[in-house]
């Protein structure tokens, strides 16, 4: 394996879920030499592709596709946010947006596109003052495990946070 492929194997390996363009970055490779090598990589199953949310993301291949999936929402700050409120435990989509600080239309966003991967559900909670819409995970140990594992990237977190600015300001 070429040195080149091997740094781009290990950034991957370091860092899964790792967008394209932040393996260019951080290696300083130039974007046909990196779509070349990761191609290569990928055919030999050394590394995994996976197109979330209109992202690409790489992957070590020991990553089920639910992983891969919760990885890709865990490297998105504001999806993060809801996923770290919910690891706490359940909450109303009211609650998570007073917790995360978005509009509720950006928490609707994140969460129809969690439970569109299996990571979190909403069900119907009976009580006494009436029935109550809340947000759970779908297994809250593994969202734990791979949530200490993940870091949003600098450029993900501007994104949110630009869209959150844009929230505010279309509010006001």
């Amino acid at each position: 394996m070429s040195e080149t492929r091997s740094r781009i194997r290990e950034c991957v390996y370091r860092e899964p879920g790792i967008h394209f363009n932040d393996i260019t970055r951080r290696l300083d490779i130039a974007t046909g030499q990196t779509q070349y090598h990761l191609r290569k990589l990928t055919r030999n199953s050394r590394v995994e592709r996976a197109d979330i949310c209109g992202r690409t993301h790489f992957y070590p291949p020991t990553y089920s596709e639910w992983e891969r999936g919760v990885i890709a929402m865990l490297r998105r700050e504001t999806a993060r946010e809801i996923l770290v409120q919910l690891v706490r435990g359940e909450k109303t989509p009211s609650e998570l947006t007073d917790a995360v600080g978005v509009a509720r239309s950006t928490t609707e966003w994140h969460l129809s596109t969690l439970i569109e991967h299996d990571i979190v559900r909403k069900r119907t909670e009976s009580s006494e003052a009436g029935d109550q819409l809340v947000v759970e995970l779908t297994d809250r140990s593994e969202v734990y495990r791979l949530l200490r594992e993940v870091e949003p990237s600098l450029a993900n977190r501007l994104v949110d946070r630009f869209t959150r600015l844009t929230d505010d300001l279309l509010s006001d």
